[in-house]
C-alpha cells in the first residue's frame, strides 16, 4: 500500500506529452489515502485509480499526468472483474467525470470502513512506526449510531453543504480535482435540514457558491452566499425560513444580510453559538461522540488544569471545565477571531475557562505555562507539527487527547510525541464521513514511562 504523494510534480525542462485519455487494463491493488486505489501499468507506472476497488480488474482512463510524471491519475471506466464489495452507486451523480464529493458510493458500507481502517494502519506504520496494537487500536472503524445501513442505502449525515454555482446559475457540486460544476437535484448525503431548504431547486445568478447550514442542535437554518466578482445578491426565497450571510469579495469576511448571524448547536448538555459560518463538526452526532471519546480517555479530575488547543467555539473546553470543577482551570487557544468571540460567549458561565486568540505555536509560548494536567488538541488537517508537539511534551501532562481528521497528520504527530516521551494509550476511529475517504480518530496519549 502507498499514499498519495504530497509534493508537486517535478517540472520537466520541456513540455511533456500528455497521457490524458490513454487507457490501461489493470489489476487493482490496495486502497490508498485519498479515496482511490493503487494499480500499475504493464510498464510499471503507478496509477491512482478512482471508482475501483481492491482486487478488481478494470479499464482505467488517465485523467491527469504525462509521459514524465511520477504517477498518473485515472478513473475506472469499465469494470472487467468486479469485487464482491461493489454495489451500484445509489447516487445518480457518482461515477467517472461526475460529482467529486463522494469517493466510495460504489462500495458496501462495511467495505468502506475496512478501507479506512487499512489506510489508518498503513499511515501509522509508515509514518509513526506503530502497529495497531502499539497504537492501542483494535483495527475497527466504528459507524455513528444510525449510520449502519444496508448496502445501497446512504446515510444523510452532512449538515453543511457548500454548493458551487455554474455559469447558468445552477447549484451543484464540483467534479473531482476540478473547478467544473456538476449540477444536482439533490445531494444524498445531505441531512434533511439541508435538503429541505431547496437550494438546488432555484437559480443563483451572479453567485459563485452557496453554503447551506442546518444546525442539528436547533431548527436554525443559514445560507452563506459568495457573489461572483461584481455580482449582486439575489432576493433569497427558499423553502424554509433561513438566515442569510454574505462573503465579502474583497476581504473574505462574512457579513450578516438578514436573520441571525449564528446557528445554535448542542453537545454534552450545553448550547453552543456558532457564528458566521464558523466551524462545527458536520456529522450531527460527531460533537457528542467526540466529546465522549475525549472525556473517557482523559478522565478529568476535580481541580485539574487543562489546555484546549485549536479550541474553535469551545466544545472540548466546556466539557473539561464541567468536569474539573470550580477549583480547576482551562485555557483555550484559537486563531479565528469570530470563533474566539463565540467560545467566550458559550462558556461565559464558567469563569475557570480563559480563551486566548492567536496561532497555537505563537500564543502557547507567550502564556509561560510550564505544566498542565491535561491537553486536548483538535488541529486542522495539516496537523499540529513538530514545533507545537515538542512544546507540549515538556508540559508534563498525564494524558493528551489528539482529535484528528487526517490519519497521515495524526501519524506524523504521533512520531513527534514519541520523540518527546509520549505513547498512544488508546486510539479509536469513527466513520463520521460515510461515502467519502475521510475518517476521524481520537488518540489518547500518556508518558511512555507509565506503560513501561
Amino acid at each position: 500500500m502507498t499514499t498519495e504523494p504530497q509534493a508537486s510534480e517535478p517540472q520537466a525542462s520541456e513540455p511533456q506529452a500528455s497521457l490524458i485519455g490513454e487507457e490501461y487494463e489493470v489489476e487493482v491493488g490496495p486502497v490508498a489515502h485519498g479515496g482511490h486505489c493503487i494499480a500499475r501499468t504493464g510498464e510499471g507506472r503507478v496509477l491512482f485509480v478512482r471508482h475501483a476497488l481492491p482486487g478488481e480488474r478494470v479499464r482505467a482512463r488517465v485523467t491527469e499526468g504525462g509521459a514524465g510524471s511520477r504517477y498518473l491519475r485515472a478513473d475506472a471506466v469499465e469494470i472487467l472483474d468486479a469485487s464482491k464489495d461493489r454495489v451500484a452507486a445509489p447516487c445518480p451523480y457518482a461515477g467517472p467525470g461526475r460529482c467529486g464529493g463522494c469517493d466510495w458510493q460504489h462500495a458496501k458500507p462495511g467495505a468502506q470502513r475496512r478501507f479506512k481502517g487499512e489506510v489508518i494502519a498503513e499511515q501509522l506504520q509508515r509514518l509513526a512506526g506503530l502497529t495497531p496494537e502499539q497504537a492501542g487500536w483494535d483495527g475497527t472503524v466504528m459507524p455513528a449510531p444510525g449510520d449502519k445501513l444496508p448496502a445501497g442505502e446512504v446515510p444523510a449525515w452532512r449538515s453543511r453543504v457548500q454548493y458551487a454555482v455554474d455559469e447558468k446559475g445552477r447549484a451543484g457540486l464540483r467534479k473531482h480535482r476540478s473547478h467544473d460544476v456538476e449540477p444536482v437535484d439533490r445531494c444524498l448525503i445531505a441531512t434533511e435540514g439541508v435538503s429541505e431548504l431547496g437550494v438546488e431547486r432555484r437559480d443563483w445568478p451572479q453567485i459563485a457558491t452557496v453554503e447551506a447550514i442546518a444546525a442539528s442542535g436547533s431548527g436554525d437554518r443559514q445560507v452563506v452566499l459568495t457573489p461572483r466578482e461584481g455580482g449582486r445578491l439575489p432576493l433569497v426565497e427558499l423553502d424554509k425560513p433561513v438566515s442569510v450571510l454574505r462573503v465579502d469579495e474583497h476581504d473574505g469576511g462574512v457579513h450578516r444580510v438578514h436573520g441571525r448571524a449564528f446557528v445554535r448547536e448542542r453537545a454534552d448538555g450545553r448550547t453552543y453559538r456558532v457564528g458566521m459560518g464558523g466551524f462545527w463538526q458536520v456529522h450531527p452526532q460527531a460533537p457528542q461522540l467526540l466529546v465522549e471519546a475525549v472525556m473517557q480517555g482523559l478522565m478529568p479530575r476535580k481541580g485539574e488544569t487543562a489546555l484546549d488547543l485549536y479550541c474553535g467555539v469551545g466544545l472540548f473546553a466546556g466539557a473539561i471545565a464541567e468536569r474539573v470543577g470550580e477549583t480547576g482551570a482551562v485555557l483555550g487557544i484559537e486563531s479565528g477571531k469570530r470563533a474566539v468571540e463565540d467560545a467566550r460567549h458559550n462558556l461565559k458561565d464558567l469563569p475557570r475557562v480563559r480563551i486566548e486568540q492567536g496561532k497555537v505555536d505563537q500564543v502557547l509560548p507567550r502564556t509561560r505555562i510550564t505544566e498542565t494536567d491535561l491537553i486536548v488538541l483538535d488541529p486542522p488537517r495539516a496537523g499540529a507539527g513538530r514545533q507545537t508537539v515538542t512544546h507540549l511534551t515538556t508540559l508534563g501532562a498525564r494524558r493528551i487527547a489528539y482529535v484528528a481528521c487526517d490519519p497521515a497528520a495524526l501519524a506524523r504527530d504521533l512520531a513527534y510525541f514519541h520523540e518527546g516521551g509520549y505513547r498512544p494509550r488508546t486510539l479509536r476511529a469513527f466513520d463520521l464521513f460515510p461515502m467519502t475517504h475521510h475518517v476521524e480518530c481520537v488518540a489518547i496519549l500518556e508518558p511512555a514511562a507509565k506503560g513501561a
